[in-house]
């Protein structure tokens, strides 16, 4: 097994330049998953997909439908039926380049400036999928592999994997496994290795208040009937108590807190301290939850945020209404042991306990996601830690990700697959906007510790 450790690293360094050009077409393929014109590119990059991986030779790979975007599978179990299945997540869809005018060079013509590939998808997450398919490659072509690998690159995760959930139940048998490989998480710094065991679920709400069946004169019906946007602004600024807590009602009842092991690994994060969240926000002072640090609020807490409103006139000049409607976008990050579900009829339970009843409220739940929380110290876990040790020179720090990844808590509750959160994309990437790019040597690094990882496993 050390000869094939050290024959796939030596496969990899040789192919490096050829990996890199891989990536290149992935990129070039403008598969933006929110716009319907793009349908046909979705299509080609399920197929250019598909096509690598029989190249590889596994096996039954195939575009699965959805009912939206497609899944791309292929299975390679030839290690037997005593070593463990590893599923290998990830997702080939983009977000639009959108500001167009702001990119310094063509979006999907990925190009190399200095150390870095600039162009959509180089991080997020075209490059860390041909990371994996690099890493995958180099240990099947030096020989002996100690894990049986299935895929599941899917095609909506910029959309929020709508699909995902029905579709895993629907096929569990078929991505059966012992544990789950997700390189979407991303690293702190390009020196600095990272695991990230918990990420953060979502509750995405609009809150619809009406008030009269027209729009009113503000001086002949101002102070006579209740304004929907007086209202709307009473209940949102109800939904934190005076230490900013949320009050809806039970919210904090199933979440899991923070243990003192936690807390002190959180300290050694970089760049996480209350001044650094100053910093980057542009702000004077911080704001949050009170017995927290910023870093611990914004990754292992839930929040309530507003993220706009829209109520009565708000074009140029003045226009004296008394608006008919009001309407705010409201969404929670949860924590593990919260779900969407539960925090909806929460928040349904506050709008209908302080609506004033002569205005109509409605809550829509438009958007989901579950956390998720992963074992520090289970097999694939430590298998991964000891990987980016060699190939960094140090231990890799344990976080919690403040963001979604909803096949995350999918493929942990439907499939029971405990799941690695990985990658080599950094902080300063610029994933979704303009001038995306990829810092080629923690790639080119991130390959060889997938490669050792891989390896690991089949070590006891």
């Amino acid at each position: 097994m050390a000869d094939s450790r050290s024959k796939a690293l030596e496969f990899a360094k040789q192919n490096r330049g050829r990996f890199l050009d891989e990536l290149k077409e992935l990129v070039a393929i403008p598969s933006i998953s929110a716009d319907s014109a793009h349908k046909s590119d979705i299509k080609r990059a399920s197929e250019w997909l598909e096509a690598k991986l029989k190249a590889l030779g596994f096996e039954n790979v195939k575009s699965m439908d959805t009912g939206g975007h497609p899944i791309v599978y292929g299975d390679w179990m030839k290690a037997g039926a005593k070593a463990p299945t590893m599923l290998v997540y990830g997702h080939y869809d983009v977000q639009p380049p959108d500001p167009l005018e702001l990119w310094e060079s063509k979006p999907f013509e990925a190009v190399k400036k200095g150390d870095y590939l600039v162009g959509r998808g180089t991080s997020d997450m075209k490059g860390q999928v041909i990371a994996s398919l690099a890493a995958v490659e180099s240990a099947l072509t030096a020989g002996e592999v100690p894990v049986n690998i299935k895929w599941m690159i899917e095609g909506e995760e910029e959309m929020g994997s709508g699909s995902m959930a029905d579709f895993i139940r629907a096929n569990s048998k078929t991505f059966a496994s012992d544990f789950a490989l997700n390189p979407d998480a991303g690293m702190l710094a390009a020196d600095q290795p990272t695991l990230t065991y918990g990420l953060r679920g979502l509750a995405y709400f609009e809150i619809h208040l009406t008030g009269p069946d027209k729009d009113l004169h503000s001086g002949y019906y101002g102070g006579t009937v209740r304004n929907p946007g007086n209202e709307l602004a009473r209940l949102i600024s109800g939904m934190h108590d005076e230490h900013n807590r949320v009050t809806l009602p039970g919210f904090y009842d199933s979440v899991r807190n923070l243990d003192d092991e936690e807390r002190a690994e959180f300290k050694r994060v970089p760049h996480a301290s209350d001044s650094d969240y100053i910093r980057a926000a542009g702000v004077t002072e911080l704001w949050g939850e009170e017995g927290y640090t910023a870093f611990e609020r914004a990754t292992a807490r839930p929040t309530l945020e507003v993220n706009g409103i829209l109520c009565g006139y708000t074009g140029e000049g003045p226009k004296t209404v008394l608006p008919s409607k009001a309407m705010a976008k409201v969404s929670c990050r949860l924590v593990a042991d919260q779900s969407p579900k539960q925090v909806e009829q929460q928040m349904m339970a506050y709008v209908k306990e302080h609506c004033h009843p002569a205005v109509k409220c409605e809550v829509k739940m438009i958007s989901d996601g579950d956390p998720a929380i992963s074992e520090r110290d289970s097999r694939p876990m430590k298998a991964m830690d000891k990987a980016l040790e060699a190939i960094w020179g140090k231990k890799a720090i344990y976080r919690r990700e403040g963001g979604t990844i909803s096949a995350v808590a999918y493929m942990q509750k439907i499939l029971g697959a405990e799941c690695v959160n990985t990658g080599f994309g950094l902080p300063d990437d610029l994933i979704h906007s303009p001038n995306e790019h990829m810092h080629l040597p923690t790639w080119e690094k991130g390959v060889d510790a997938l490669i050792h990882f891989i390896y690991n496993l089949g070590e006891t």
